[in-house]
């Protein structure tokens, strides 16, 4: 599984490491990953992701799941955050159609 957040995109960087007398080395700056369980209302059910701290705050900050994936654009998101978006949109639909 990639080290990436799969709301946000946010992956692996790379630095230097830097002594106290300037040797520099490579390192790898890892994203604070979280596996978590987010509720989603339209879909009624729990959805698995592994994101950010930075992401789950985004998303919370939005409003839930729901609200963060329909009013961010499309180009925004990741391949794994449409795929959950064009489901919600389908279920959103489907609902609207039972209610007409």
């Amino acid at each position: 599984m990639s080290r990436r957040c799969q709301i946000t995109g946010k992956g692996v960087l790379t630095g230097n490491n830097v002594s106290h007398a300037n040797n520099k080395n490579r390192r790898r700056f890892l994203p604070n990953l979280q596996d978590y369980s987010l509720r989603s209302d339209i879909l009624g059910q729990q959805i698995h992701l592994r994101v950010t701290t930075h992401g789950l705050r985004t998303i919370e900050h939005n409003g839930g799941l729901d609200n963060f994936l329909l009013n961010t654009p499309n180009r925004k998101l990741t391949e794994e955050a449409l795929v959950i978006k064009r489901r919600i949109l389908q279920a959103q639909e489907k609902k609207s159609a039972v209610a007409a």
